[in-house]
């Protein structure tokens, strides 16, 4: 059974995936090879992704879920909440304000490069997209479980959902202090820019050309 993150980031998601990885699972978080055949409709590229991982947070499958539900139709789906829009907004801006301008992935997704000049648009987005998740599963009993870390929701739910047995350790709240790569990115991510997307991108589409031959 693959379990699938669809929390927007800054939602709590990376505490999903230590979760996920506690109970042993193939885990697959953000990736911006799968991000870019995403955007080009690459579905064959993403089909071989998810194939072979068993969870998933993050970009690009917290915007596919409707396609990975056709795909894996045994799958369960977690929707990770902030307690707020405004406090989702406020660790999006501060993200922004560490790291410099989003990259373009960010800008695809939320149509701004700064969050902090457009906080309704950007409230809007996040509201739109757990009211649509939980449109979609309304009529699919079993399928969604919607969880706020921060108002105590943590293995007792997904242990409940997932029908596994609860692991021994305390609950993680993952991603709260940088680790020092976290530090370093911040250093060096406005230097870098645009020119690490720009170096990245025609490397990503030749390997997934060389994969599908």
């Amino acid at each position: 059974m693959k379990v699938i993150g669809i929390g927007l980031n800054k939602t709590g998601t990376s505490t999903l995936k230590t979760c996920m990885k506690t109970w042993g699972y193939k885990h697959m978080t953000f990736d911006l090879d799968a991000f870019n055949a995403y955007r080009e409709k690459d579905f064959d590229y993403l089909r071989q992704i998810t194939d072979a991982h068993d969870s998933f947070e993050n970009w690009p499958w917290a915007l596919m879920y409707q396609r990975l539900y056709d795909w894996y139709p045994d799958a369960k789906f977690i929707l990770t909440i902030r307690k707020n829009p405004q406090t989702w907004f406020k660790s999006l801006s501060r993200h922004g304000k560490s790291l410099g301008p989003l990259t373009d992935y960010e800008i695809y997704i939320y149509g701004y490069a700064n969050p902090n000049e457009n906080k309704q648009a950007h409230i809007d987005y996040y509201c739109r997209h757990n009211r649509e998740v939980a449109e979609f599963f309304q009529d699919k009993p079993g399928k969604l479980l919607t969880v706020c870390w921060e108002n105590g929701d943590g293995w007792n739910e997904l242990s409940e959902f997932l029908n596994l047995k609860q692991p021994d350790v305390d609950f993680p709240h993952s991603n709260k202090t940088p680790s020092m790569l976290k530090k370093m990115e911040t250093k060096y991510r406005p230097i870098l820019g645009r020119y690490k997307q720009k170096i990245l991108e025609p490397i990503s589409k030749c390997l997934r050309s060389l994969i599908r031959r």
